[in-house]
């Protein structure tokens, strides 16, 4: 997360919340984004992506979904160590 090439296709299949879910997936099985690590809000994160802040709604979905993220209410959305698959 950060200073990386766009993570979107928009010509792609591939839905964009699962596009940019899979780049945070890579960046934590890299090592890039370590555990415990705070995503940053939806509206930060809509903007770091150039997505709208449903969709980043939706990458937080699922990344819970595929067992990689806690939220805690009014604290914020963690990464959590990565299922082994």
């Amino acid at each position: 997360m950060g200073d990386q090439e766009p993570v979107v296709d928009p010509t792609s299949h591939v839905y964009v919340y699962v596009q940019v879910a899979d780049a945070i997936e890579a960046d934590v099985r890299a090592g890039r984004l370590p555990v415990g690590a705070r995503l940053p809000g939806e509206q930060d994160l809509a903007a770091q992506y150039g997505i709208a802040k449903g969709t980043a709604r939706r990458v937080a979905q699922e990344l819970r979904d595929r067992g990689l993220a806690l939220t805690v209410p009014n604290k914020g959305t963690f990464i959590q160590a990565p299922p082994t698959p």
